[in-house]
Order: C-alpha cells, then sequence, then structure tokens
C-alpha cells in the first residue's frame, strides 16, 4: 500500500469552502476501487492547516485518481483558496498489513 500525505494551508477566509471541496474529493475518492483511504484531517491549534492522507492499493491506482473529474475539479477549486503551494510525501505501509 502506498499512502499519499498532502500538507495544506488555506486562505483564513476560504476554510469553509477548502473544506466542503475536499469533502467532496474524498467522497469521490472513496468511491474508486484503488482507494483503501482518504482522510481529512484539520489542525486544532490553526484551523487554515489542513493534512490529507490517501492510501492507494496499488501504484496503478495513482495514476487513476489523477484522471477523474472530482480530482480535477478540487483541484481547480482549491488551488486559489491556498495560502501556499501545497507539499507531498509518499510513504510505504509498514504496519498493521493491508489485512488488518
Amino acid at each position: 500500500m502506498l499512502i499519499l500525505q498532502v500538507n495544506v494551508r488555506v486562505k483564513t477566509d476560504q476554510v469553509n469552502a477548502f473544506c466542503l471541496a475536499t469533502l467532496a474529493n474524498s467522497l469521490g475518492s472513496l468511491a474508486e476501487p484503488g482507494v483503501a483511504r482518504f482522510d481529512v484531517l484539520q489542525n486544532e491549534e490553526d484551523p487554515t492547516r489542513f493534512m490529507l492522507i490517501e492510501a492507494y492499493r496499488q501504484r496503478e491506482a495513482i495514476a487513476a485518481h489523477k484522471e477523474t473529474p472530482h480530482y480535477r475539479a478540487w483541484v481547480e477549486a482549491v488551488t486559489p483558496m491556498m495560502a501556499e503551494p501545497r507539499t507531498r510525501s509518499w510513504w510505504t505501509l509498514v504496519h498493521p498489513d493491508e489485512a488488518g
């Protein structure tokens, strides 16, 4: 399993709009067969900071996700809401195993 961690900081006046757009992307992503998880987290101390945790079952699912209408709509909608460019890092699941 491949895990993508995305960190986003949005403009203060865009927090609610970002949440709505990201929820739609998350729900669409969870319907994809190659997506195991799509978590959206908001920082308690700074509500303009978000972390997305995306878990893909296989590498091919990543490319497929980027071609979906909900992902493309999300990028178009939220890019102007960001206070700074988002950052990403890739992780490999160590524990629990995919069955657990």
